[in-house]
């Protein structure tokens, strides 16, 4: 909730609308212009101009009015698309820096367009950032036509590509790219060694497609690029064997919301007894009680087909905002090696951090930002407090007719499940399409299994069969479809009803048009906004509705069943349990539930915003060295014989390009030790409330302490290599100095943080 509530709510309307005012009299203005009887080469030519004076130095609000005529005229002849004004709305409040919410299917790719155009005029480059490689690809080459026609340059960059093709891809006047290899890219710009093998340029503007997705549901996710370190499977296979041993609530407990799990006195006592050491709390045995901490937490709180699935081997998270696998991600190393050692799987490399920032970090390097999602108003405190972006609402170009109904509301998840069944068959016999949302890998397919075994036929889209995604949503608004997805399905792609078949999408229409169902209510509205989302596009007809029951983790969590009127208490009933006072009660939940999780989110940056300052801090002398900006040259001052042999040797070209590679290569050296001593805070540090100290306290005093000594390292190990170093005279500095680890690769890590929340009716 905003600061002042109601009134605060009232004043953040107020000031979107007058603005909204202002970007409706540009519009107005741009449509007074007209290109049409320009030719194609007369159009190029206006571009031209435009670009000449915006690296004159031109305001780039002096040029939106011509910019955005120029476009909406290209797009039109090379995509057959006119811009609706709401689309020339969206993109003049993307120029100006805003965060657009558009619904589903009003055309947030083509307002970007403008947007992405009048920001690259610059010459700076613009970025477009996207919710996944395939939807990077296809906007490029979709919208690539409008840019071309107006003498800009376009491309995009996917996982697999070259650090060479990545470098001419981001060349171009606009990049269209997923938040995650932007990130990963500036990470690997951070460890070269020479100039030229950097890919990125100066990082200029960025505009965010489905904002609220990279903005805040993976804003905290570190990114990070590791070299080759083998796994260490024992201790961690050990570990896991001794969770097994301990029993629950004699051993250990959990909080009433499961989201912590703690050692009780007796558990801790037979650990000891089973490691063979009389403290398990000594300062010498932190290492056992960290790696048994892990061990619990995988085999109490993290649930295999909840949070993962197991696929070629290996433990793959799933997203809890999206039901989608989690590409690429891991739990904190040794979190990630417990949950292995639990499966009896083959633990995976660990890696040696070579570079990590969190998205958010990332983001904050752009000096400009915008963005656009189709939910962004229940977040719109979280984006101002964290990327300085306002949120502008932009009315649909037809009316929103879908029809939110109230939640259905049973006493347990059995009758809950039976609930939606009966729905969706009753629905199936009419025709009309029903997809539904659900928690879990798990309960898609409970779900699937039981209406398969009703006799309706449907669809089934989690984690495991992730890559069909496109063709089963493709199919999600067909008559009689039914389709069970894990909560967000087919994120960027519109559900066309009947298909995309004129005839069959008349029918749809006249039964209703899709029918949502979501099986619980998520921590945030916005998510449950997601999902009501896939109907109603382009005021299409539609209905929504959640079916909830009081055993849900998120109404247990939050203690409702203590609120409960005595008739409810412990029955189980097959029929819903609707009350107004119920519903307004489950409404509350989820807005001190979205509440709470902004401030984890805000205490999890916590712990990551003085490593950040300090990255930024060893970022800029890096690049001083690699620029030669500076010239590290200590061992001249600290072993001049030493240095006077060496230039003797190799000349004092060849030495000075030693002594920077050799500057590197341990500055690089000192930063993975720090980011190594980093991770070991962030896994034990929470242990020093046993002790009544402060985690986040302990942590930074910690951080700062170690990152102090950085300079004294790097300069100690370079003057070292140096002064024992005899080369030949072909010694080759580039090819025989210091090298960097042959293999690398990149990863997101799911940064935890557990909070113990009390019921909010205490």
């Amino acid at each position: 909730m905003p600061l002042f509530g109601k009134l605060g709510e009232t004043i953040a309307h107020t000031l979107r609308q007058h603005r909204l005012k202002a970007y409706t009299k540009t519009v107005s203005q741009i449509r007074s212009l007209s290109h049409q009887n320009a030719s194609d080469r007369d159009l190029l030519e206006l571009s031209r101009e435009l670009r000449k004076r915006a690296q004159a130095g031109e305001a780039l609000e002096e040029l939106v009015i011509p910019a955005f005529a120029l476009v909406a005229e290209a797009a039109k002849r090379r995509l057959g698309l006119s811009p609706f004004d709401t689309q020339l709305l969206a993109g003049v409040a993307l120029v100006d820096g805003k965060l657009v919410e558009m619904q589903t299917g009003e055309g947030k790719t083509l307002a970007a367009v403008f947007a992405a155009y009048v920001q690259a005029l610059s010459g700076k480059g613009v970025h477009v950032l996207t919710f996944n490689d395939y939807l990077a690809e296809r906007d490029a080459r979709w919208m690539g036509p409008v840019y071309t026609a107006l003498g800009l340059t376009v491309a995009s960059i996917h996982e697999s590509m070259s650090a060479g093709e990545r470098r001419e891809a981001y060349t171009s006047d606009i990049t269209y790219v997923t938040a995650k290899e932007a990130g990963f890219d500036y990470l690997r710009d951070g460890l070269v060694r020479k100039v030229e093998d950097l890919v990125q340029r100066p990082l200029h503007f960025v505009l965010v497609d489905e904002a609220d997705s990279i903005l805040i549901d993976e804003a905290r996710l570190p990114l990070v690029v590791a070299g080759e370190k083998p796994a260490e499977a024992g201790a961690y296979a050990r570990m896991a064997e001794l969770a097994e041993a301990l029993t629950p609530e004699t051993d250990y407990e959990t909080d009433e919301f499961k989201r912590n799990v703690f050692l009780t006195e007796q558990g801790a006592e037979k650990a000891e007894q089973l490691l063979g050491i009389p403290n398990l709390y000594a300062q010498e045995h932190l290492a056992e009680l960290t790696g048994l901490n892990c061990a619990l937490h995988a085999k109490v709180l993290l649930v295999r087909d909840v949070d993962y699935i197991i696929r070629d081997g290996a433990a793959q998270q799933v997203d809890a905002a999206t039901g989608r696998l989690a590409e690429n991600r891991r739990w904190p190393d040794g979190l990630q090696a417990a949950v292995e050692a639990k499966e009896g799987l083959t633990p995976q490399a660990r890696g040696q951090v070579l570079a990590t920032i969190p998205l958010q970090h990332y983001m904050s390097l752009y000096p400009g930002m915008a963005g656009m999602t189709g939910t962004a108003v229940t977040s719109a405190d979280e984006f101002k407090e964290n990327y300085s972006l306002d949120v502008i609402v932009i009315p649909p170009n037809r009316t929103n007719v879908r029809n939110d109904l109230p939640p259905v509301i049973y006493t347990d998840r059995e009758s809950k499940q039976a609930g939606i069944v009966q729905e969706v068959l009753a629905l199936h016999r009419t025709g009309r399409p029903v997809l539904m949302g659900t928690a879990s890998v798990e309960e898609s397919e409970q779900l699937a299994a039981l209406l398969t075994a009703a006799g309706a036929v449907c669809r089934v889209l989690n984690a495991r069969n992730d890559k069909e995604e496109a063709a089963i949503i493709a199919k999600a608004g067909e008559r009689d479809a039914i389709t069970v997805s894990t909560n967000m399905a087919g994120r960027g792609v519109d559900i066309l009803l009947g298909g995309g078949k004129e005839e069959e999408g008349r029918q749809v229409k006249e039964l209703g048009g899709l029918y949502v169902i979501g099986t619980h209510l998520h921590d945030s509205l916005r998510i449950d906004n997601q999902l009501r989302g896939r109907a109603g596009r382009q005021g299409d007809p539609g209905t929504t509705r959640f079916f909830v029951s009081l055993e849900d983790d998120l109404l247990v969590r939050f203690g409702l069943l203590n609120e409960l009127p005595a008739d409810l208490k412990g029955i189980k009933q097959k029929e819903p349990v609707n009350t107004p006072a119920l519903e307004k009660k489950l409404a509350h939940i989820q807005r001190v539930a979205n509440g709470q999780q902004f401030e984890a989110r805000k205490n999890l940056n916590s712990y990551s915003d003085t490593l950040e300052e300090q990255r930024r801090i060893n970022r800029k002398e890096r690049e001083d060295i690699l620029m030669d900006r500076v010239v590290s040259s200590p061992l001249s001052v600290i072993e001049p014989a030493a240095h006077e042999r060496l230039q003797a040797t190799l000349g004092a070209d060849k030495l000075a390009l030693l002594e920077k590679l050799a500057a590197l290569h341990f500055l690089d050296q000192a930063w993975t030790d720090h980011l190594d001593y980093m991770n070991y805070l962030k896994e034990s540090v929470h242990l020093t409330s046993i002790s009544n100290r402060n985690p986040l306290d302990e942590f930074n005093v910690n951080l700062i302490r170690s990152f102090s000594e950085l300079p004294a390292k790097m300069e100690e190990k370079v003057v070292h290599y140096l002064k024992w170093l005899y080369p030949p005279a072909s010694f080759d500095p580039e090819k025989d100095g210091p090298q960097q680890p042959k293999t690398t690769w990149t990863y997101a890590v799911s940064d935890l943080f557990l909070v113990t929340r009390r019921s909010i009716f205490d």
